[in-house]
């Protein structure tokens, strides 16, 4: 293999030692330092952001905030989108100016600050600072607490969520760093096997994805429980410490790293020529026999009259062509963050169980079964299944050609959390059916009472497993769908589209459920309860997204059927004009 490393591209003293006579046994042979520190830094940063995500609602329902459940589900939606619609600008500012490590590094830092906010608002001392006293509830005239609907002439007055302006602002100051860290680490973690070849590649997300879950599995199992039975300010300052860990590891491991210099972004190539041709005046151009029609894009080629180099425009075509797959991810991702959204505000008006009995001993610790755990389902399957993906079934499927490609595992990936949102909500119309028939339980979790249908929260496991399925096709197949069908000076830009588009899902799913809370459609309008959802019709906005996901399914088979045709035929193009 040629030598194709750029000047200032700095790689570790150790990878000189190979053997020219013994090829290596594993494609990871003399780089797994580096991808071990880039795998152990995600998982902290993963218990980090799961100690801040998975239990965000049960927190803004807790006293003294008592969001109602619309504000508390809503909350972690717009803290997620705003995570990955700043991930262009995080690839954008590497690839421009500081370079992969030194944007990672950074943002670390920012991020670092955003959680030290959580353990200060969880504090009461501390809060009361930040935030001031706790206002009170206003008046509610009678109307509002009838068990009829609300006539239209009546208002029902509402509070403004406590402590607000603190918990966004934390929020965002994560947001900006946890975006800036994902647009980057993907990449910068398989530039270091990269020249191995796309099966070291593909390990290597299928590895990078494994971690991300393990992190999330050590988060739900002990933050999430001292956050529900003990206390949330231990809660918030242990992932605030895994956090501090994890930029150390990364900062240690530059001497194994193999890094690049900020060489130009895409970005700025890509919108200089998105405006040349919008603002360029339009030269008639003499008909060729020798050249086929350009396109619009062609348009801004030199050979065409315009004033970019034609590798230039050919990076642009390519985003082009891989954008309508991002675009039809985004009902995807907007039924995925409702695993931590919307299906833990269900599971928290579920039995949930515990260790309690009637003993009359007061002092006897209770065990009490945190609702984010189910979250774990997902993450299980996940570091279960996906082993055995690397290690037995992609082989064989290799071994007989039937490999199928990253668009098809994403179309099967969609099936299954499409039946996710359809598992929760026939869960939700049962249990909407036990709480009329007034079987309801008073649960006390983080100090606030729910009215709990009595059916127990395992039956959420299906909807979990079908979500925990689903990742092992669409979002592992996603991400590798990005990475290689990126030029490669675009890989950083792209990765960034990637997660911006998830960006977008998070906040579609935010915008559905605002407009699912309007008084005039009223699936999620109550006045009679803060954080309970009783009154609510949440069923009815889970069969909605299955259905926009299902819709999209059936798009999205059309579009990749013609980009996997498209790509086969240029690779044969391409094929033949080097043999010739």
């Amino acid at each position: 293999m040629a030598n194709t490393r750029d000047a200032n591209e700095t790689t570790p003293l150790l990878d000189s030692g190979l053997s020219v006579n013994r090829p290596p046994p594993s494609v990871f042979h003399g780089r797994r330092l580096a991808c071990a520190a880039i795998l152990l830094a995600e998982s902290l940063e993963r218990i980090a952001f799961y100690g801040i995500t998975s239990n965000l609602v049960l927190f803004l329902n807790s006293s003294p905030f008592y969001w109602m459940g619309t504000q508390a589900s809503q909350a972690p939606l717009i803290f997620m989108g705003i995570t990955y619609l700043i991930s262009p600008f995080g690839g954008w500012l590497a690839d421009a100016y500081i370079g992969k490590f030194w944007a990672i590094a950074g943002s670390l830092i920012l991020y670092f600050i955003g959680m030290l906010f959580f353990p200060f608002i969880a504090n009461d001392d501390t809060r009361i600072r930040l935030c001031g006293e706790v206002a009170a509830f206003p008046v509610q005239p009678a109307e509002c607490l009838s068990t009829n609907s609300t006539p239209s002439n009546i208002t029902c007055p509402t509070r403004a969520p406590y402590c607000g302006a603190a918990v966004y602002s934390g929020l965002i100051l994560i947001a900006l760093g946890v975006g800036t860290v994902k647009s980057n680490i993907t990449p910068f973690g398989a530039d270091q096997v990269k020249d191995r070849g796309p099966e070291a590649t593909r390990r290597f997300f299928n590895w990078f994805y494994w971690c991300i879950n393990l992190g999330a599995i050590l988060s739900l199992g002990g933050v999430a429980y001292i956050q529900q039975n003990f206390s949330f300010v231990p809660g918030f300052i242990i992932p605030a410490v895994c956090l501090g860990v994890s930029f150390l590891v990364f900062l240690l491991g530059r001497t194994v790293f193999i890094t690049k210099p900020a060489d130009g972004s895409a970005f700025t190539d890509m919108f200089k020529i998105l405006g040349f041709l919008c603002c360029a005046p339009k030269i008639p151009k003499e008909p060729s026999l020798l050249r086929p029609k350009p396109t619009l894009l062609d348009s801004a080629k030199v050979t065409y009259g315009g004033k970019f180099p034609e590798e230039k425009v050919e990076e642009v075509k390519a985003l082009v062509k891989i954008l309508p797959v991002f675009f039809a991810l985004i009902p995807y991702w907007t039924v995925y963050f409702q695993m931590q959204t919307t299906y833990i505000l269900q599971g928290l008006h579920l039995r949930i169980p515990d260790t309690g009995n009637s003993s009359s001993d007061s002092h006897q610790m209770t065990f009490r079964f945190p609702a984010a755990w189910l979250t774990m389902f997902d993450a299980v399957l996940i570091l279960m299944l996906i082993p055995l993906k690397d290690k037995v079934v992609d082989p064989i499927l290799k071994r007989r050609g039937l490999l199928p490609s990253s668009l098809k595992r994403i179309a099967v990936g969609m099936f299954f959390v499409m039946w996710s949102a359809v598992a929760a909500g026939i869960l939700e119309t049962k249990r909407l059916q036990i709480v009329k028939s007034n079987h309801t339980i008073d649960q006390v979790l983080g100090n606030v009472t729910y009215y709990a249908a009595d059916l127990p929260i395992w039956w959420q496991v299906p909807q979990y497993v079908l979500i925990g399925i689903s990742e092992i096709f669409a979002s592992i197949a996603g991400l590798e769908f990005a990475y290689s069908a990126a030029p490669k000076s675009m890989q950083s830009a792209i990765m960034g589209l990637f997660f911006f588009f998830s960006g977008i899902g998070s906040f579609v799913g935010s915008g559905l459920l605002a407009i699912v809370s309007l008084k005039a459609i009223g699936w999620m309008y109550s006045h009679k309860d803060f954080g309970n959802i009783n009154d609510c019709s949440l069923h009815y906005y889970f069969f909605l997204l299955a259905g926009i996901q299902g819709v999209t399914l059936l798009v999205f088979l059309i579009i990749s059927v013609k980009y996997d045709k498209q790509r086969g035929r240029t690779g044969s193009q391409s094929q033949s004009r080097s043999v010739s």
